[in-house]
């Protein structure tokens, strides 16, 4: 028997408005934001890590065994209303991976604003916060890989390519920064969404970044995953921009990286979905510092007496061949032997989940984990496809690119 309690969570609609990122008391709110539009959450209602290779498995029947014991009063009934989890899986399955259900969560879509909360209390009051402040006397330490290197691991990634022993591997590097204050998630989320609006802005267990990719979204049978593979820098110039954009959607090498990554992900859908729709092109994601190559997949989930829920598909699609490479157990074996860098949770799971299994879960991209132990040290983390054709310098400079939101976002006031 579970000595679990029975616990209220309530769901009301909100009349006023106001902006979400204004609304966190502090930088170990959780959020997951797009466009104005998404979840915060603060104060920890409970929490789990877990390591291992049954790592979702172990989050989702924690998960359900939680939402078993609570008296749910949803009167929104809408995404994202109801207990939320906030998920923060490790790339690694050495590395621990993060689920906290939040004691109070505020939700924003087209225009509806509402709150959830634990207890039979009134609701909590919103209220705005203070500015935060940004990083004092910011400094650049290096990573565990230097720059040479890294081009040096590029190479040694491109000799097993060339011998056929992998299709593609993505090789990451990370970069240390100091501030005389300690780094404020919410400074970084706000400059962040000034700039990459149209990407998923977050903050989980001092996770916080700005991810162009959408691993999977599941809402009302709907199946949604956004694959992003093959980028180029963007220069500024409005005319050049668009013939690089050309030349990126020509471009053989930077096709076959995006196929690949589309290729993994359409396979692990297709065994939930009745039926899938899978692009025959990609199209150019024109963001402010890159562009890509982006194809969205869909699906309509199997109508069966139990479908899949987010964890599945989670733990089927990650990691995929955009953040790993192909075939997927040689890419691993290749990234521990080249990369020999923790990852943390960089180019894991992000995001939230609901007491139903539905929810968006995205690839933890563009992003820096400030370090909890001592807040005045973060660490960014940019990582590049390497595939046949691919140049190690052209590759730092992309992995530099990548680095820039994050970078920005530190250096502005």
């Amino acid at each position: 028997m579970s000595s679990l309690k029975s616990v209220a969570v309530h769901s009301h609609e909100v009349s006023e408005s106001k902006e979400l990122l204004s609304l966190l008391p502090d930088s170990n709110g959780m959020a997951w934001i797009r466009g104005g539009d998404g979840l915060i959450g603060w104060g920890e209602f409970d929490r789990f890590e877990v390591t291992g290779s049954d790592r979702f498995e172990e989050i989702h029947l924690w998960w359900r065994e939680r939402c078993a014991h609570f008296a749910i009063h949803d009167q929104v009934k809408k995404f994202g209303t109801g207990p939320i989890l906030f998920l923060s899986g490790a790339f690694d399955v050495d590395e621990p991976s993060v689920a906290i259900i939040p004691k109070v969560v505020v939700g924003q879509r087209n225009g509806r604003t509402w709150i959830t909360w634990f207890g039979d209390e009134p609701a909590p009051q919103l209220n705005s916060k203070t500015a935060t402040e940004a990083p004092l006397n910011l400094s650049w330490v290096g990573g565990a890989i230097s720059p040479a290197q890294w081009e040096i691991k590029v190479g040694n990634a491109l000799a097993r390519i060339y011998k056929g022993e992998i299709s593609k591997v993505v090789l990451a590097r990370d970069l240390l920064a100091h501030s005389d204050l300690p780094f404020d998630a919410r400074h970084i989320m706000r400059k962040l969404s000034e700039k990459y609006g149209s990407t998923w802005i977050f903050n989980v267990d001092d996770l916080v970044g700005a991810t162009p990719e959408l691993l999977v979204r599941l809402n009302k049978g709907l199946v949604t995953s956004r694959i992003l593979a093959g980028t180029i820098q963007r220069t500024g110039d409005d005319e050049r921009d668009l013939a690089l954009a050309a030349s990126l959607a020509r471009s053989s090498k930077d096709l076959e990286e995006h196929e690949y990554a589309v290729d993994s992900v359409a396979q692990m859908l297709a065994p939930f979905c009745s039926s899938t729709n899978v692009p025959e092109t990609p199209f150019v994601l024109h963001l402010t510092n890159v562009m890509h190559l982006a194809t969205d997949v869909t699906g309509v989930l199997t109508d069966s007496l139990a479908p899949a829920d987010l964890f599945t598909m989670v733990r089927e699609l990650h990691p995929s061949a955009a953040v790993c490479g192909t075939p997927r157990h040689a890419a691993q074996k290749a990234i521990k032997e080249i990369e020999l860098m923790s990852r943390g949770r960089y180019a894991g799971p992000v995001g939230w989940v609901d007491s139903k299994g539905e929810g968006e879960i995205g690839i933890a991209l563009r992003c820096a984990q400030i370090n909890s132990a001592n807040r005045r040290e973060i660490r960014l983390f940019a990582g590049c496809g390497i595939v046949q054709g691919s140049d190690p310098a052209k590759e730092y400079a992309e992995s530099q690119a990548k680095l820039l939101p994050i970078r920005e976002a530190l250096e502005s006031q």
